[in-house]
């Protein structure tokens, strides 16, 4: 069978786990190997901003939104993915802190010798509008050790930080963590993310298929178990 050229996709990381999981092997069988970029929706935008192009783009609704409007991303092929809701993490056999409600929330980041988020991810962001509203910004950033992009949890494993705000599926991305809680409901952001192809592809067949197995059943099952809530 002749290997037609990889299909390139941009996605945030959010999916990273169900898709390292083995999601993509059917669509490796028909097609050969894809090349994926991984990185937080405010750096693939960015990458798109700068010329960089790619055949088919997971990212944030509000993100896609605009890339529609650029013509960059055809809506007609554009299918809605998951959600993801914002947690927390600790080392694997770490106590596991409580993030409960906004009280316990507070004590448990006062506590903390270091936490890490990512500036540059939808997670990240939103915390930092969190530690805003709860007036506790500047304390709270003068002992974390934010990152512009990448898995949060690494900071755990590498003992720079005792606690990772992310979604909870990029935490559980991370081998040797464990989810110790999400943020209480009332300062929760979920975050929807969809898929769509570029219009300037050349690999059309390609991209529906990868489209149709990540909005399969299948895929909504792994999903579930990596802490994101499937949209088809």
């Amino acid at each position: 069978m002749t290997r037609l050229s990889p299909l390139t996709l941009y996605s945030a990381l959010v999916v990273r786990s169900p898709f390292d999981d083995g999601l993509l092997e059917g669509y490796r069988r028909r097609f050969g190997d894809l090349c994926i970029h991984w990185n937080p929706t405010s750096v693939l935008m960015e990458n798109i901003a700068n010329g960089q192009r790619c055949d088919l783009v997971i990212v944030t609704d509000p993100a896609m939104e605009q890339l529609i409007a650029q013509g960059i991303a055809d809506p007609a092929t554009r299918r809605p993915l998951v959600v993801s809701r914002i947690g927390f993490a600790v080392r694997k056999g770490a106590p596991h802190v409580d993030v409960s409600d906004r009280e316990q929330l507070i004590k448990t980041l006062r506590a903390a010798r270091s936490l890490c988020y990512s500036t540059g991810g939808a997670s990240g962001i939103h915390f930092k509008t969190v530690l805003q509203m709860l007036g506790i910004e500047q304390e709270i950033d003068a002992k974390a050790c934010p990152i512009a992009e990448g898995f949060t949890a690494e900071k755990l494993l590498s003992g720079d930080a005792d606690l990772a705000i992310q979604q909870v599926s990029e935490l559980l991305a991370v081998p040797g963590v464990e989810i110790t809680g999400d943020l209480p409901a009332d300062l929760q952001k979920s975050t929807s993310f969809s898929i769509a192809r570029c219009f300037h592809s050349e690999h059309q067949q390609q991209a529906a298929a990868l489209t149709e197995i990540v909005t399969s059943p299948d895929a909504a099952a792994r999903y579930e178990k990596f802490g994101l809530q499937s949209q088809n």
